[in-house]
């Protein structure tokens, strides 16, 4: 069960066996169907996911009940609606499992805990926290800068497996273009 999480910080962190533990030990697991919401817009996020496999999605939906994906969380990765679970305030967001999935997840507070008492964890917090931001920035940058072809092509450079497995529906959403656009850039290939 913690074997993923453990290999993710013993390569992000120096930690003895102990203190790898007693970090997994504040983790609970989540087994979630295709589709389930674990957050509804309008709550306070009380956790943050560590995937072992399958794949988040943190969404949100405008006024006419349009989705718009913000974020796709996949194995060996961190995830949460961010501002709320950071803020402890009402989400704006929606997070779901697209497939199957299989994450651990902390709450709040002993997530800050973890912060005050296992050495080296902040800095690996703060690492991925700006690797998060930076791809957040780029994929921001590409909605505004490139065309639908561009933003495909740079899709299948970084994370070609998100195009095999996950519906048409999120990755037209999650490349901000059409489902019937992403099925023509598809059949290019």
């Amino acid at each position: 069960m913690y074997t993923q999480l453990k290999q993710f910080l013993a390569k992000n962190m120096v930690a003895d066996e102990a203190q790898l533990d007693a970090f997994c030990q504040k983790f609970r697991l989540k087994r979630t169907k295709r589709n389930e919401i674990l957050l509804t817009a309008g709550d306070v996020c009380p956790y943050i996911y560590f995937v072992n496999s399958g794949c988040l999605r943190i969404y949100m939906m405008d006024v006419n009940g349009k989705e718009s994906t913000r974020f796709l969380v996949t194995e060996g990765r961190f995830g949460t609606a961010f501002p709320s679970f950071t803020l402890q305030e009402p989400s704006l967001a929606y997070i779901q499992s697209i497939e199957p999935t299989e994450a651990l997840y902390i709450n709040y507070h002993d997530f800050r805990e973890l912060l005050d008492i296992i050495p080296g964890w902040e800095r690996v917090y703060r690492i991925n926290l700006e690797h998060d931001y930076i791809a957040s920035i780029k994929r921001i940058e590409s909605l505004i800068t490139m065309d639908a072809t561009q933003r495909y092509k740079q899709l299948m450079e970084t994370t070609p497996t998100l195009i095999q497995r996950l519906p048409n529906k999120i990755i037209a959403d999650y490349l901000g273009i059409s489902q019937e656009t992403l099925s023509r850039l598809k059949s290019k290939k």
